[in-house]
């Protein structure tokens, strides 16, 4: 019932972030803001009362993995808007977070009885951070859509309701590189944290599973991304491509791996 209750929460924050998006009414958006916040509040309570429930970190299972992922999208991007105020971000970051829910929603919610490899301390520090990771990278996402929406009106030289709705391209880019550099160290972070946890249960940091190999895909892509950023000063539609290409790459490595290259990680579903 919380997780239902949770799910309309953030459908209805939506629902007003996209009357926000056509109306520009500021009351709108005020409204929207508390309600996502609502929300945020009462999915980390439902995670809480998930994990008492299961007896464990509840991130093993398809429908767990990807509330947690909502929940994470959430509270990165509530903490982005009390820092940086981007002009109708929370109404794409918003679809991003529903699509994630109701994803959630039509997935098995029963609690699985742990693995044996997976019943290691190392399960929330991995889970938890290579998800997280994953929240701020989404950001960045939505922010590579935005810009990439705002460059094509710009040289259309046709300005529709989108160029009046979305902030510079300056703007959006610095949006961009905050996200990478929260959600890079993170993403290395999760990628060390896990080689160590395979280290423990199955006596190698590394087997190039197929989840491996895609986690580290994934980290080579944000990696090449930084460092065109830093080193050669990449700014603007490049950066944005990639990362676009860098969270439909996080996407597989989450979800397509499970499903489509089975291996030693194919039990957490």
């Amino acid at each position: 019932m919380l997780f239902t209750a949770t799910y309309i929460i953030y459908s209805v924050a939506t629902i007003l972030y996209l009357v926000y998006f056509s109306s520009q009414n500021k009351l709108v958006r005020i409204t929207a803001r508390r309600i996502l916040t609502t929300g945020g509040v009462c999915h980390l309570t439902l995670f809480i009362f998930r994990y008492f429930e299961a007896g464990h970190t509840p991130l093993t299972t398809h429908h767990d993995t990807v509330s947690f992922f909502a929940l994470s999208v959430t509270w990165a991007f509530l903490s982005f808007r009390w820092r940086y105020q981007i002009k109708n971000f929370g109404t794409f970051v918003s679809v991003v977070i529903f699509a994630l829910m109701t994803v959630a929603f039509f997935s098995a919610r029963e609690i699985l009885q742990l693995p044996p490899a997976l019943q290691s301390t190392w399960l929330p520090v991995h889970a938890s951070i290579a998800i997280l990771a994953n929240g701020f990278l989404a950001l960045g996402f939505c922010g590579g859509i935005m810009y990439l929406i705002q460059d094509r009106e710009l040289k259309k030289k046709r300005f529709t309701l989108f160029y009046h709705r979305l902030p510079s391209l300056e703007a959006l880019d610095q949006l961009n590189q905050h996200c990478l550099t929260i959600g890079f160290p993170l993403l290395t972070l999760g990628i060390i944290t896990g080689s160590l946890w395979a280290r423990q249960a199955w006596g190698s940091y590394w087997h190039w599973d197929p989840k491996e190999t895609w986690g580290l895909i994934t980290w080579f892509i944000y990696a090449g991304l930084l460092h065109q950023r830093l080193a050669i000063g990449w700014r603007g539609k490049r950066s944005a491509i990639m990362s676009v290409i860098g969270f439909f790459a996080v996407l597989f490595t989450l979800w397509g791996v499970n499903f489509l290259l089975p291996g030693v990680h194919t039990y957490v579903r």
